[in-house]
């Protein structure tokens, strides 16, 4: 069971990696279209990209995946047969649970000290599609654009 899930959890945490990266890139097709930017700042834009997408996507794949995978056991009838066999839910469900915890706690360290030090240099890219050279220009872009700092 626990290999099926992992299966499917990688498969769908990539299909909802990549709905939302196209949801953040059709956000930020203005800034990316027609302003001939190089192709190595629009991979480090990409890459900032993703790594921010995957605390939302996350969630979603462990959902999707553990549905999908008692969802074949129970179509299969081999989560009835284990409870035939007196096996209970609990003990069915503790290598998906044990897992699942691993998998949080990981996205909890990944969210509290990666995603912080990625959103910081994640400014660099954007600054450079905007045409700007530090943070002096940004805030002069800003005042231009009467938007708060």
């Amino acid at each position: 069971m626990l290999k099926n899930f992992l299966g499917v959890f990688m498969l769908t945490f990539v299909i909802c990696s990549f709905v939302l990266l196209m949801q953040f890139v059709w956000m930020h097709v203005k800034d990316l279209v027609g302003k001939g930017v190089e192709v190595k700042v629009l991979a480090e834009f990409f890459v900032y990209a993703v790594i921010t997408v995957v605390p939302l996507a996350l969630p979603l794949a462990i959902l999707l995946a553990s549905l999908m995978t008692f969802g074949n056991l129970g179509e299969s009838f081999e989560l009835t047969a284990m409870k035939a066999a007196g096996v209970g839910l609990f003990r069915i469900m503790r290598s998906l649970i044990v897992t699942i915890a691993l998998i949080s706690i990981g996205a909890f360290f990944f969210s509290n000290y990666v995603l912080p030090v990625l959103a910081h240099d994640s400014d660099t890219p954007m600054l450079n599609i905007w045409g700007l050279d530090s943070h002096d220009d940004t805030r002069q872009f800003l005042e231009d654009y009467g938007l708060p700092e």
